[in-house]
């Protein structure tokens, strides 16, 4: 059993948009890949139209909560998935774990744009291993990296044109 990391702004966006992209993601990683979120166990913020940094009487969402279990669950991931699609500002979290990564030699999966992205910085291209623009191509290299062959297949993760990719 893996564990992918699923690393992403959070500060600023509603719940659905913190955990939806996050399910996605462990629909498309092989079973033998464990997506592990940021956001689990934080249902209490199910109704915030926009999270803020720090909820001090939750243990998990206060300052120490999150950087304490984030800095643990980067520590035993096998690889980091981060997400900066359609970011509209750097995400200083975010950024801490690439750099986590960085230190604990952990490879790193980026799904970004081509070009645009606020995280767009010369540290930041050299702190990923991988960059991607889908989802999908996301979960198909944390496979062909983390699990043996097959060497021609596809791992049965769906494409971007594939029907299974538009549930």
């Amino acid at each position: 059993m893996y564990i992918a990391y699923l690393a992403g702004p959070i500060t600023g966006l509603s719940y659905g948009d913190c955990v939806d992209w996050r399910e996605r993601m462990q629909q498309l990683l092989p079973p033998d890949i464990v997506g592990m979120s940021p956001m689990r166990g934080k249902a209490y913020l199910t109704k915030e139209a926009k999270i803020t940094s720090d909820y001090s009487t939750k243990v998990l969402s206060s300052s120490r909560g999150i950087m304490t279990r984030d800095y643990n669950d980067c520590k035993r991931a096998d690889v980091l998935i981060v997400n900066f699609l359609g970011s509209d500002k750097v995400s200083i979290g975010t950024i801490m774990e690439l750099a986590w990564a960085k230190a604990f030699s952990t490879p790193v999966i980026c799904i970004i744009e081509d070009e645009g992205n606020v995280h767009e910085h010369p540290m930041v291209r050299e702190a990923i291993g991988f960059r991607v623009k889908t989802l999908e191509e996301a979960a198909l290299t944390a496979a062909a990296l983390l699990l043996p062959v097959p060497h021609a297949g596809n791992y049965n993760i769906p494409t971007k044109n594939d029907d299974t990719s538009k549930k």
